[in-house]
């Protein structure tokens, strides 16, 4: 369902007490099947709303096989927290990649990579860091990437995953300081299919930070 929560006319669950409410939250309930929401930007890559066992989300189909994405919510620059829900599954020894980025489609992602046991943060189609990680297959992975400004004038762009159907690690997975600005841009979710099997997407919501 497309909600930016910016009134208390419009139908957002509530946050936790002393928390700011979402700036954006999608989780599809109200979309067409077979439709794409209008509000999303596509860079590449065909995303349709699907259904399943009475819940909907986005799905990126198993074919061709290349790396896509869109962005989505409102733009941002330096206080932002962005989480996804994803859904793969493995064939053989093939692999999906799958991950939540900020600051447009130039910005930071954070993204679980199977094949290399990996969480990663990326700049762009860098790699910058990363952090051991195994990624439960044919399960929901949540991820969250968020950007926040030190005192000191530096970046931290930190992330975590975790299994959808567990409570969110207090802790941090992995973390990268940059010294200069982001530039500002919209939020975004990645997939590539490269184990030739549909990749699904839900619950988007963006967060600001305190």
């Amino acid at each position: 369902m497309n909600r930016l929560c910016l009134s208390a006319l419009l139908a957002c669950s509530l946050p936790a007490a002393g928390a700011a409410p979402p700036l954006y939250r999608d989780d599809f309930e109200s979309a067409q099947v077979g439709e794409t929401p209008k509000e999303f930007l596509i860079i590449a890559g065909t995303f349709t709303v699907q259904q399943e066992a009475g819940n909907k989300f986005l799905e990126l189909p198993g074919a061709p096989l290349d790396t896509f994405g869109l962005l989505f919510g409102p733009g941002g620059g330096e206080a932002l927290s962005v989480s996804a829900k994803f859904f793969g599954t493995s064939k053989g020894r093939k692999f999906p990649t799958f991950g939540v980025s900020l600051n447009g489609a130039g910005g930071y992602r954070l993204q679980v990579s199977p094949a290399k046991k990996a969480l990663e943060i990326f700049k762009g189609d860098e790699t910058r860091v990363n952090a051991p990680f195994e990624w439960p297959a044919g399960k929901w992975t949540s991820l969250r990437i968020q950007l926040r400004k030190t005192p000191a004038g530096s970046y931290v762009i930190e992330g975590k995953a975790w299994p959808a159907d567990a409570p969110e690690p207090e802790q941090w997975t992995i973390s990268l300081e940059e010294k200069s600005a982001p530039a500002p841009g919209r939020p975004g979710i990645w997939g590539s299919p490269y184990s030739g099997t549909p990749i699904r997407f839900d619950d988007l919501v963006v967060m600001p930070l305190k």
